[in-house]
């Protein structure tokens, strides 16, 4: 294999750019050539195509974001779309493609695979959401992202003797507000794998008052619901003075911590190691703390593993 691509599509997470810079040094190490695809699948159909020289990834591994820029394409999901894409990658002389991203770019991976291109998926999703893996690159970052935001709501709310409830991404998988919850802390974590009883919460916030603690914090995944609704909710059925806010991209950006940063160093890595010995249709994962790969078939197939073990640990530590 001599000219490999590198593209990052779906929702950017951090430290995507610490997998593909180590995409690029270590391709180039084993001399060969890489292609930055720029704009994901779209940019594959568009020719947005350019060699990466070292020079190109230099101090980008702090940076959050993605220096490739993302996007998502209906068009690339139509036969028509991927017959294009073939015709690109035949016409830059593109042997095989690392994915970066989450489920949906690695339905594509495969589309590309199965189509006669060697690919590799890269897990990069803060959802921490795909099975087969025990963490996604940007997951880490997002989680200490929600607890930062979360003290300095705190502060605010504790001043007022008001209530909290953060609202942060996860539309069917709750370990950014489960994980957050625990290290945050939160006092109550409404989570979508879990039919948490609104009226439940909102008595034990009714109760917290009744004993004098006036300021508590709530998070809820975006899947288990809004903090709006929460906090129409609670003001409709108790005397709680609470206030909703919505994290949004703020939980999705800036600077990728160690962890993301050494675990997508340590994929791209792997991924590339992968395609020298032109063993394409894999997809890069982390187990037991040993970097991994299994089939894309294998990892899109694999269900989401909810961690009852630690979210009885947080229903445990949130009695008191």
């Amino acid at each position: 294999m001599k000219r490999v691509g590198v593209l990052t599509s779906g929702g950017d997470t951090p430290g995507m750019n610490a997998a593909v810079r180590a995409v690029v040094k270590t391709a180039i190490d084993k001399d060969m050539a890489v292609m930055g695809i720029y704009r994901g699948y779209q940019g594959l159909m568009d020719g947005r195509i350019k060699q990466l020289q070292y020079t190109d990834v230099h101090n980008i591994i702090e940076s959050g974001g993605t220096v490739l820029r993302t996007a998502r394409s209906a068009l690339f999901k139509e036969p028509q779309g991927l017959e294009k894409a073939i015709k690109v990658i035949s016409a830059y002389g593109i042997d095989g493609i690392i994915v970066i991203g989450g489920d949906g770019s690695f339905r594509g991976a495969l589309a590309l695979d199965r189509a006669g291109v060697p690919t590799i998926g890269i897990p990069g999703t803060i959802d921490n959401d795909m099975g087969y893996t025990d963490f996604t690159i940007g997951f880490d970052t997002a989680v200490n992202n929600v607890i930062n935001e979360i003290a300095k709501i705190r502060d605010t709310m504790r001043a007022h003797d008001r209530v909290g409830v953060v609202e942060v991404m996860g539309r069917n998988c709750g370990d950014i507000a489960l994980w957050a919850g625990i290290a945050g802390p939160a006092d109550i974590t409404l989570l979508p794998e879990r039919d948490g009883s609104w009226e439940d919460a909102a008595n034990k916030l009714a109760a917290n008052k009744l004993r004098g603690r006036l300021t508590s914090m709530v998070i809820i995944a975006e899947g288990a619901g809004h903090a709006e609704d929460f906090a129409h909710y609670v003001r409709e059925h108790t005397d709680v003075e609470i206030k909703p806010v919505v994290l949004s991209y703020i939980q999705r950006g800036g600077n990728p911590s160690a962890m993301d940063r050494i675990l997508a160093t340590r994929m791209g890595i792997r991924a590339v190691n992968a395609l020298a010995i032109d063993k394409g249709g894999r997809a890069v994962g982390i187990r037991n703390n040993k970097i991994i790969d299994v089939s894309l078939e294998e990892a899109i197939g694999t269900a989401d593993v909810f961690d009852e073990e630690l979210y009885d640990y947080n229903t445990f530590l949130t009695r008191f």
